[in-house]
């Protein structure tokens, strides 16, 4: 399998002098295409500035990312953001869905940015998928927070990134959906041969993990 992820001697420091904290201290870490990688860690471990300078969001201090083998790392902004639209589908905490549009049209507006044919059919099977298709005129401020992070689960795939990255998902979502999610990032991963790195404090949720990682105070080890 190829590695669709290669981070090498990742380093971030944040400030100089006596305020100098480094967050990330030489992680490496490589992801192959179809495997669903788990990242735990308690609070402040390094966890949300790992999952951002992966997915290109910041730029490390020291080190190099590559995402299908192109360098990620010393590219201007513009063709960062480019790659990052290609390449990645981030699923954040915070739903991050447009509060003006509606669940259909969160994807829609995915294809018109691409000026693709508009795919109605891969929308209602991901959001089948995610029992939220029933929602699918309804706009962010009408769901419920475990609504919200399905729909943009589901948006977050729908765009067949090679790399998808997860930012504590289930943290609004009860138990079973919270199992759910896991399992269809997994199935994702396996069947689609997707890179998925979930970042997560619940131990509960790696369960379907092909790798098992700890962060813990900028230091990356595979448990």
């Amino acid at each position: 399998m190829s590695d669709i992820l290669v981070m090498d001697d990742i380093r971030k420091t944040f400030g100089s002098g006596h305020a100098k904290v480094e967050a990330l201290k030489g992680i490496n870490l490589k992801v192959k295409a179809g495997e669903f990688v788990s990242i735990i860690g308690p609070s402040g471990s390094g966890k949300s500035t790992f999952l951002t300078i992966a997915g290109g969001l910041q730029t490390p201090s020291v080190g190099t990312i590559r995402i299908n083998d192109k360098d990620f790392t010393h590219l201007s902004e513009k063709k960062r953001s480019r790659l990052r639209f290609e390449e990645i589908g981030f699923i954040l905490q915070s739903s991050n869905l447009i509060p003006f549009l509606t669940v259909e049209n969160q994807f829609t507006l995915v294809d018109k940015i691409e000026k693709k044919k508009i795919e109605k059919q891969r929308i209602t099977d991901l959001l089948t998928s995610l029992d939220v298709v029933d929602l699918m005129h309804k706009f962010p401020r009408d769901l419920s927070g475990g609504e919200r992070q399905r729909v943009a689960i589901a948006r977050a795939l729908f765009n067949e990134p090679s790399l998808i990255l997860a930012d504590e998902p289930t943290a609004s979502l009860d138990t079973e959906h919270a199992y759910e999610v896991v399992k269809l990032l997994a199935k994702e991963a396996h069947e689609k041969q997707k890179a998925t790195i979930m970042v997560t404090h619940d131990p509960r949720m790696i369960e379907w993990s092909d790798n098992v990682y700890r962060i813990e105070d900028g230091e990356l080890t595979k448990e």
